[in-house]
């Protein structure tokens, strides 16, 4: 058995909660913050058998899409060294982690 631990963008998660849940896979939801933005992000735990791992991670693939955004430096322009620093630059931000662990045992009660 595999544990994936996912992290996606807030706006991805609800799209790939609902097409794990549409390929029969179940998945814990956890609120979660960081990366370059530090933005929310969704965590997702899902538990699969070992032969079900490159489904899931296809689905991740899918859903977890990434998207271009502009942001402006947190540099005031009077103080910037250049003032160009302080105009907005386009960054690639969402796409998808996935940590796929081995799990020793697994139980419910």
């Amino acid at each position: 058995m595999k544990l994936l631990i996912t992290i996606v963008q807030d706006a991805d998660a609800p799209a790939l909660v609902k097409a794990l849940s549409e390929h029969g896979f179940q998945s814990t939801k956890l609120a979660s913050t960081g990366g370059f933005l530090r933005e929310g992000n969704t965590t997702l735990l899902i538990g699969v058998e070992d032969d079900q791992v490159e489904t899931v991670k296809a689905i991740i693939r899918e859903k977890g899409r990434t998207r271009t955004r502009l942001i402006t430096p947190g540099v005031p322009l009077a103080e910037a060294p250049d003032p160009f620093l302080a105009q907005p630059v386009e960054v690639r931000v969402g796409g998808a982690v996935c940590f796929v662990v081995d799990v020793e045992e697994f139980f419910k009660c």
